[in-house]
Formats: structure tokens, C-alpha cells, sequence
């Protein structure tokens, strides 16, 4: 067998041009960044240039890494004459098969061309390296000159054209050699496998098809040899080794068929055959100088079996069959049977996972890759808004139909819409319309509460007017204070205003008591747990013809399934593309691309092609089983009557809202008098307070005076004035008012300012109206509270207390904007806890002379 020598170069350095242009087009420090890539491209040149390696495999690995280089460096280095490129790298090369002719180029295409050439040479010496005595050498043999017939047919498709462009080449890396030599390593790997064959003990069929296929190899890289330019550039001893193997294999060819034929007893034909491999063998031996004494012998070997055979038959011929041997010139040709290819180097030399120089990005690379996201992106967009538009069609559809409600539904299994659903559980969480009894109970309690806080301060200031009124008839005129009346009076009119508010809201607590009676039985709904139970169920017809109810519901339910089966298929494919888009990253092989931008596009773009066909018939066979399904659900409706089931589940829909909204305006309506009741609690403690201070001022003064008036009538008396200016200071520091003395009141001819008159404020509306705790004046904005408030009631420090001069006689509900109306005030809904803290020694509301029944 035949091994290629390798081509011979002459020393190039790629250092130092590559680092100036990295230096002057980007800049030093990314110059720097690259030292190791340079320094690794470097070593590579290096080595190659020194022959031989350590062994044939290290230096077929060192082709493969510096071929995947030199591809890396294609796209990112423009190495030409011009002026603006890597103009000084001239890469020269000598033929493999006449050392004195030689190629110069200033590109980077006669590299390539002659790595990849030296590759299959590498390959065909590791090839006829191996032991071939034995079964596995044989075999490790034929990968080898695989190996090598895809580095020659990578060389013919990928670089001889480039290389042979202009004068200065050579004829060894031209297409038409790199082809002969392509098949002529296929020969040798197939005639590899045809000596396994033979010590297997194969069927001299097989063993003859094998054999015509080592010669059809042998065959085609003599045609080459003998035509130019190949003809004038090979030895003779060459053109004669490949001449004589494609003889001996089409020779042995014959001779393996004739063994079938004569045990098929097909004499006439074996002849035949055999003659024919004769006349190749003793036509072939004329041009036999040159060739080896191995091949010469195994010819003489095969000639004399063909002869020895070719008599044998032609005596039984003669004596037993008696048969007419057609001429050789009439066989039809014998059958050929290939087993071997050439490897594929794509893979073997992609380079597109390699990291060296992966930071220089040149424009174009950039634009390309730009302009491929966006035709993936636009696939992507197109298919994944396809299987949307499906899966929605189907959520319609169904919904129309009314699936899988309606046969949930016959199945018990029923439930409200999501949203109905939702309003139901917060009803049921809040207490329900069972829990409205006991907050209309806080409601009275709240009222009492304050009602009996209104007692409590009047009974206060009647009890100082009393004490007042009775010293004033005991002394006469020598009392000289001020009435109570005259100084309780804005105090009053602030209870009585209270105790109006709260007559007001008794009234619109009864009105919220009555709604709540007179809807008990439309709210009762929302108390059946679970809620599903109210509503009505789907039953079986009760006669039936054919009996064929549960053939319907079974074929409808089966085709549900397979639809639920295609949109999770539509899931998949969904995330399919998703995955897909992730990986594509196809800058790397942007960067390794020799050819059309465009082919590489065609190439990558159509690994979507075949998720794309899926989605189209996923979304046909989706449109098919909804006409079937919709075809089905007609017939269950006809059976099931399922119209008058719509009719009364959407009237029972209407009801659970319409009872959901009742519950809620009560609820409001109770939650809004909670807090009104709230509010004016503080209001009515408040003013209980500015009372109780005031009768304890005036009971001290009481004492001053009686002591006072007891001098006077013993003869022990001081001057009346100073004794009144001392009256009036003290009425003065307990209205909060910095009132003039006696002496400039005499003078003063004004009416006198009263003793205890806070500021008032704008009066706003009272609590009276209908709907309940409503207002004339406009809503003010909902009360609401920060959700860390711990209870109902603010914490102490957040209740603001009111200045002394605050109005609180004034309406409380709903415009009262005390310190519960506030940003600290209870949460919306919340129900107080009852302020019943205050005991009750006084009698009912209705003997107050301040809370009178209308």
C-alpha cells in the first residue's frame, strides 16, 4: 500500500505582524489580553515547521489544532498585499511529489490548503503503521485511510480552489489531485476490509462485491493519474502500483464470483468470468515495471487459481454440462459493495468552539450576527405566537361549550367562577351573615356606652348648678360669683348636640337591624360550606331510548383528554423553542466561516424547520378534535337537557352576587357605625374631662367664697374688690381665657366674655339622614390604618388628644374628624372591642334631661 509524504514549508513568523495589527486597529492592552493566543499560534508554526514529530499521531494533532487556528485567524486577520492588511506574512510551500517546485502566496489559502493536505498524508503513514497480519490492524488500518480520504476530500471542497488562485501554486494540493487521492486512500481502506473478509470466512458473494470495490477505488484514481495535470506529474512506478491494483481486485473479483457460480452449477458463466480475470491479469502484467515484488507475486498467486479453476470447469463443461460460455464482452458487471467513506472533518476541524482571539469581533462578523438573531428571532416570535393563538382558540371554544364544567358537573364535581368563588370565601372568612347578629350587638353596646357617658357629665354640672343655687339663696347677695348656667352653657349645647348624634344613630342602627332581617333569607346562601352545595346539580335523564348516555360522556371525556394531551404537547414545544433560542449561538462559527454568510444562515436556520412541523400539526390535529369534540358535546347537551341546567346554575350565580353585595353593604354600614361610636366616645371622655375639671374649680372657689362671706358677716371682711378680682382670676385660668379684672370690668362698658368659652369650629352635618350613617356632605375618603396596627383601637400614644379650645359639641358622625378619623385610626371592617369599662350607677338615658326622646 501507498503512504503520502508530507509537503516541506520554510520558517514564517506570525508574532509579531498579527500583535502590530492587534495593537494598531484595536489597542495595546487588547494587544496584551492575546499574548497567550499569539504565543500559542506561534508554537504551532514552530512545530510544524520542525519534522518529524514523536509520533504520526502527535503530529496529526498539532495539523488539526494549528488548521483550527489558521480559521480563527482567516476571520479576524486580513493577510493580503494591500496596504491596509497584513501585508509582510508570505507563506511558502514546496510540492509533496516533486520537492524542487514550490508555491509563495500572501494569503492565508495556500496555508490551509497545505495542512490539510499534510493532514492526510499523517493519516495515510498512521494507516500503513499498523500490523495488517492481524484483524484489529487491519481495522485501525481502514479508520486511518478513512481518515485520510476525508482530510483530501476536506482539501478538494474547502481550499484548492482558493489555494490555486494565481500563478504561484502547486499540483498537489489542486482539486483534481486531492480527488485522486481521496480515492485512493478509500481503495486501500476498503481493501482493508476485504482481507478481513477473506479471514472471516465470508461468502465468496460478499468477498467479491468488496473486492470489485477496492478496484472500482483503484479505477477511479487511475483515471485521474492519467489525465492532466496529474499524467505528467507522478512517477511511473506510481501510475503502475495503482494500474496493477485495480487489475488484481477486478482479477479477484472474478475469481470469488466464479467459486459462487460453480457451486450454483453455473458452469458457462464461471467460465466466463474466469476467462475475463485472466485477460485483466495478462494485460496488466505488459506495464508492469516498477512495481513491487509483493504486488507482482500475489498476481502470479490469483493468475494461477483463476487458470486452475478455468480448467477444472471447462472439463465438467465439456464432460457433464455441456453448456455455451458466452463471451466475456456479454457479462453483465459484477456487483460492487462499499463499505467505507471518508470522514467527515467538519467536526473534526470545527473550529467554532475554540476560545483563541474570541475577544476581536470584526464589524462584519458583528452585522452578520445581527442580521441571523434576527431571522431566528422572527421564526421564534412567529411560532411561539402560533401556539398561543392556539391554546386560546381552545379556551374559547371550550368556554362556549361549556367544558369541562358540564361534565364536572354531572360528576359532582361542580365549582363557582374563580372570582365568584373568591368573594364567597372572604364573606365566609369575615363571619358570614351568621356573624352579623353579634357586631349589631356591639352596636348597641357602644350606644349604651355613650349614652351612659352623657349622664355621667350632666349629672356632673347639674350637681355643681345645684350646689351653686343653693349657696346663692343661702348668702344672698354677698354670693357674688358668676351662675353656673352662664358658664356651662357652651358645655351644654355640646351635649345636647351629642346626645342628638346619638339619637340620630339609634335610628340608623335600627335601619341596618331591619335590612338585615328583612335579608336574612337571600345573605343565608353564603352560609353553606362549602357553597358548591347551593348549587344546582346536572342529573341523568330520567328515560332514556337508547341507553346511551355513558357511551357520550366516555367518548366526549376521551377526546378532552387528548386535547388536554395536545396543549401540553404545545407546552413542550413552547420550552423546545425557548431551549433552542439559548444554544443558538452561532458567532463562533461566524468567525470560523470561510464561505457565504448567507449558506451558514440556510444551514442553521433550518434546524427550526422540523420543530416548525411539529407545531403546525400539533395545531391541525387540534382543529380537528375541537370540530369532533364540539360534534360530541351536541349530542350530551341534547340528552342531558343541558340549556335548562345553564338557565338555573346562572340564576343561582345571580343570587350568591346579589347576596354577596347585600352582606357587603351591611357590613359597611355596621363597620361605618362602629366607628362613629368610637369616635364620639372619645369626644364625650373628652368633654367629661374639661367638666370635671370645671366642678373642681368651682368647688374650690366655692370654699374661698364661703369663707370669705362668713368674714364679712363677723366684721372680718377685706375690700370687695380685691375679693372679686380674685374670683374672676380663678374663673379665668379654669376657662383657659385671660379675662381683665374686676376693676376693668366695672370700667368696661362691652358685654362681658363668658368664663369657659373654647373655640368653636365649623358645625358640620348631623348623623340622620338615610342610608345609614351616610352624610349630605360629600363621602369623605375611606378609613383605613397601617397594617401593623395590633387591635381596633390605635395604641394610647397614637390618639391625638385635642387642644382645649376644640369644639366638641360637634357632630361626631360622619364628618367628625376627631383623633379615630386619623391615619392611626382602626382598619376599614375592624370591629372595636366594646368600651365597657364605665360602670353604670345612674338611671336609664331617658330620665337625662340632656337625651329626651323625640
Amino acid at each position: 500500500m501507498l503512504a503520502i509524504f508530507e509537503k516541506k514549508t520554510t520558517s514564517v513568523d506570525l508574532y509579531r505582524p498579527l500583535r502590530n495589527y492587534i495593537a494598531f486597529n484595536y489597542s495595546d492592552r487588547e494587544a496584551q489580553n492575546l499574548e497567550d493566543d499569539l504565543q500559542t499560534l506561534k508554537q504551532f508554526r514552530s512545530d510544524l515547521e520542525r519534522q518529524p514529530d514523536p509520533t504520526p499521531s502527535a503530529r496529526r494533532d498539532l495539523l488539526q489544532n494549528y488548521f483550527k487556528a489558521l480559521c480563527l485567524v482567516e476571520t479576524r486577520f486580513p493577510i493580503s498585499p494591500d496596504k491596509d492588511h497584513i501585508n509582510t506574512v508570505t507563506f511558502t510551500w514546496h510540492d509533496a511529489f516533486k520537492q524542487k517546485q514550490k508555491a509563495s502566496q500572501q494569503n492565508i489559502h495556500l496555508e490551509k490548503a497545505a495542512v490539510l493536505f499534510n493532514l492526510g498524508a499523517v493519516y495515510s503513514q498512521i494507516g500503513l503503521s499498523y500490523d495488517r497480519s492481524t484483524v484489529d490492524g487491519r481495522k485501525l488500518a481502514s479508520h486511518a485511510f478513512m481518515g485520510a480520504a476525508g482530510a483530501f476530500a476536506f482539501l478538494r471542497d474547502n481550499a484548492s480552489t482558493k489555494a490555486s488562485i494565481g500563478s504561484s501554486t502547486t499540483v498537489d494540493i489542486s482539486l483534481e489531485c486531492a480527488g485522486m487521492l481521496e480515492r485512493l486512500m478509500l481503495a486501500q481502506a476498503q481493501e482493508c476490509v476485504f482481507e478481513n473478509s477473506i479471514a472471516k470466512g465470508s461468502t465468496p458473494g460478499v468477498c467479491a462485491k468488496i473486492s470489485r470495490q477496492v478496484g472500482v477505488y483503484y479505477e477511479e484514481a487511475l483515471a485521474a493519474l492519467n489525465v492532466a495535470p496529474l499524467n505528467q506529474h507522478f512517477e511511473k512506478a506510481w501510475i503502475s502500483h495503482v494500474q496493477l491494483k485495480a487489475a488484481l481486485f477486478y482479477a479477484e473479483a472474478c475469481y470469488r464470483y466464479s467459486l459462487e457460480l460453480h457451486e450454483k452449477e453455473d458452469i458457462a458463466e464461471e467460465i466466463a468470468r474466469l476467462r475475463s480475470g485472466v485477460s485483466a491479469l495478462t494485460e496488466v502484467k505488459k506495464s508492469s515495471k516498477g512495481a513491487s515484488a509483493q504486488l507482482l507475486e500475489a498476481i502470479s498467486k490469483l493468475e494461477a487459481n483463476l487458470n486452475r479453476n478455468l480448467e477444472r470447469a471447462m472439463k465438467e463443461n465439456d464432460r457433464v454440462y455441456l453448456m455455451r460460455v458466452p463471451s466475456p464482452s456479454s457479462l453483465p458487471p459484477l456487483s460492487a459493495f462499499s463499505l467505507v467513506k471518508p470522514v467527515a472533518m467538519n467536526e473534526v476541524l470545527d473550529a467554532s468552539r475554540e476560545k483563541m482571539f474570541a475577544s476581536l469581533v470584526p464589524d462584519s462578523s458583528a452585522k452578520a450576527l445581527s442580521r441571523y438573531t434576527e431571522m431566528a428571532d422572527d421564526i421564534i416570535r412567529t411560532q411561539a405566537e402560533k401556539l398561543q393563538q392556539a391554546s386560546e382558540l381552545t379556551r374559547v371554544r371550550l368556554k362556549e361549550m361549556d367544558l369541562p364544567e358540564s361534565i364536572l358537573a354531572l360528576e359532582g364535581n361542580f365549582t363557582l367562577p374563580t372570582d365568584l368563588k373568591e368573594d364567597v370565601e372572604a364573606v365566609q372568612i369575615s363571619g358570614g351573615p351568621a356573624g352579623l347578629e353579634a357586631e349589631l350587638q356591639q352596636l348597641r353596646d357602644l350606644r349604651r356606652v355613650n349614652q351612659e357617658m352623657l349622664i355621667q357629665v350632666e349629672e356632673l354640672l347639674q350637681k355643681e348648678a345645684r350646689e351653686d343655687a343653693q349657696f346663692r339663696s343661702q348668702f344672698g347677695t354677698r354670693w357674688t360669683r358668676p351662675q353656673s348656667s352662664t358658664l356651662t352653657k357652651n358645655l351644654q349645647d355640646r351635649l345636647n348636640r351629642f346626645a342628638a348624634n346619638l339619637k340620630q344613630a339609634a335610628e340608623s342602627d335600627g335601619r341596618i337591624e331591619r335590612s338585615v332581617r328583612e335579608h336574612s333569607a337571600l345573605m343565608s346562601i353564603l352560609d353553606r360550606r362549602p357553597i358548591e352545595s347551593a348549587l344546582p346539580t346536572l342529573a341523568r335523564p330520567i328515560m332514556s331510548l337508547d341507553a346511551n348516555e355513558d357511551a357520550v360522556v366516555g367518548a366526549l371525556k376521551q377526546s378532552l383528554r387528548q386535547l388536554e394531551t395536545l396543549g401540553a404537547q404545545r407546552a413542550g414545544l413552547e420550552d423546545m423553542l425557548k431551549e433552542m433560542k439559548r444554544k443558538d449561538d452561532i458567532l463562533p462559527k461566524l468567525m470560523t466561516s470561510t464561505g457565504s454568510y448567507e449558506d451558514l444562515f440556510r444551514k442553521e436556520i433550518s434546524k427550526y424547520d422540523h420543530i416548525c412541523e411539529d407545531i403546525a400539526q400539533n395545531i391541525e390535529a387540534q382543529e380537528q378534535l375541537l370540530l369532533q369534540i364540539q360534534a360530541q358535546n351536541d349530542d350530551f347537551s341534547a340528552i342531558f337537557n343541558l340549556e335548562d341546567y345553564k338557565a338555573s346554575r346562572e340564576k343561582c350565580y345571580k343570587q350568591i352576587q346579589a347576596a354577596i353585595a347585600k352582606f357587603r353593604e351591611i357590613k359597611e354600614n355596621i363597620n361605618e357605625g362602629l366607628k362613629f361610636y368610637v369616635t364620639l366616645q372619645d369626644a364625650i371622655t373628652n368633654v367629661k374631662q374639661q367638666c370635671s375639671d370645671f366642678v373642681m374649680t368651682r368647688s374650690i372657689q366655692c370654699r374661698e367664697m364661703i369663707e370669705d362671706v362668713q368674714r364679712q358677716m363677723a366684721g372680718l371682711s377685706f375690700q370687695d374688690g380685691k375679693s372679686t378680682s380674685a374670683y374672676n382670676h380663678n374663673y379665668a385660668s379654669v376657662g383657659h381665657q385671660n379675662q381683665r379684672s374686676n376693676s376693668q370690668q366695672q370700667a368696661d362698658p362691652r358685654p362681658q366674655t363668658p368664663y369657659y368659652q373654647p373655640r368653636e369650629l365649623p358645625t358640620m352635618p348631623g348623623y340622620a339622614n338615610p342610608p345609614p350613617y351616610s352624610s349630605p356632605q360629600p363621602p369623605l375618603p375611606p378609613y383605613q390604618v397601617p397594617a401593623a396596627s395590633a387591635g381596633p383601637y390605635p395604641p394610647p400614644q397614637a390618639q391625638q388628644q385635642l387642644p382645649a379650645s376644640h369644639e366638641y359639641g360637634q357632630p361626631a358622625y360622619p364628618g367628625w374628624r376627631g383623633p379615630y378619623y386619623n391615619a392611626h385610626a382602626q382598619q376599614h371592617g375592624s370591629v372595636p372591642r366594646p368600651p365597657y369599662t364605665i360602670p353604670a350607677p345612674y338611671p336609664p338615658p331617658h330620665q337625662s334631661g340632656y337625651y329626651q326622646q323625640q
